[in-house]
């Protein structure tokens, strides 16, 4: 069976072996962000509703999980925004009641949890990992580019009430940008935050692969160490190495390898050429980019990867 909505297993930094769950079309979101890995968004929306048919994501989830694969986690991610699909609830509830062994987290930007509605419909997940980059409204739009209508108080407002009733785990990332939201007042504000949503976990990110905007840049290690430090967070750890990934394909790589050999591609042509979703694709970009296996440079289309 080929899955049009599923896609992994792939090596995760936060959650191991992860099977990937993808709910809405490629790039519909409700934030625009500058360092999005998957490009811009083509589609800035707050609605909620079904995206894609829901009966054949469960036929999918039926398919591939009846084979009993050895899974760190199912997540709620892909393209876009996971909690814009308005049968999220209905799908998660399917995998507590008939693969109660997997564990669930919902990835997610968490621009919507303000909504009751929302929150209930996912109380059932092991984990919710949603972003927190800003403490101003200003960084917030310089950083996230959200949809004209979210308000970042509003939005720390949700977390804050996730907080309160969710008995699951919340692991709060904040992706750091260069001169936008590591300055001593913007942490400040970030950390004010935190304290008032209580997440299990804070866990501070920067750009490891091409981003929307090419000119955003990495943090530095130890900028990222002293910033962890200030908000009581922990910097995500790097891929394991390749060979204790469980889902790691050497297909998949020889694939890529041999894709750019010919000529060098975007990640979004080796997706198209290979036939594998981008969100995998892109993670092994990355091993291969840390194996020293290929490089990358910018081009009129985007990032092109070629051998090194």
């Amino acid at each position: 069976m080929k899955f049009k909505h599923l896609f992994g297993p792939v090596p995760s930094r936060r959650l191991g072996v992860s099977l990937g769950i993808d709910l809405v079309p490629y790039k519909t979101c409700t934030m625009d962000c500058i360092f999005c890995e998957c490009g811009k968004t083509t589609n800035l929306t707050i609605d909620r509703k079904e995206y894609v048919p829901t009966a054949e994501i469960l036929d999918e989830l039926d398919a591939y999980l009846k084979q009993s694969p050895d899974l760190d986690y199912i997540t709620f991610s892909g393209l876009g925004e996971p909690t814009l699909h308005s049968r999220i609830g209905e799908i998660l509830n399917f995998l507590k009641q008939n693969y109660p062994r997997y564990k669930v987290a919902i990835l997610t930007n968490g621009t919507l949890l303000f909504h009751k509605e929302l929150r209930d419909e996912i109380k059932n997940t092991d984990i919710v990992k949603p972003s927190l980059d800003a403490g101003s409204d200003e960084i917030f739009k310089k950083i996230n580019s959200p949809h004209k209508s979210l308000d970042l108080h509003k939005i720390i407002d949700g977390l804050i009430e996730l907080r309160k009733e969710f008995r699951g785990e919340i692991w709060l990332e904040v992706f750091i940008v260069p001169s936008l939201n590591d300055t001593n007042d913007e942490l400040q504000k970030i950390k004010n935050a935190i304290e008032k949503i209580k997440p299990n976990k804070t866990q501070l990110n920067t750009l490891d692969r091409p981003g929307t905007e090419n000119w955003v840049m990495p943090a530095k290690k130890e900028d990222l160490e002293k910033i962890a430090s200030f908000l009581n967070a922990e910097v995500i750890a790097n891929f394991k190495p390749r060979k204790k990934i469980k889902s790691f394909s050497k297909d998949i790589e020889d694939s890529i390898i041999s894709t750019i050999r010919r000529r060098p591609c975007t990640a979004n042509d080796l997706s198209e050429i290979l036939g594998i979703h981008l969100n995998e694709i892109n993670k092994y970009l990355q091993v291969l980019i840390e194996n020293k296996k290929i490089n990358s440079k910018e081009g009129k289309r985007g990032t092109f990867f070629r051998i090194k």
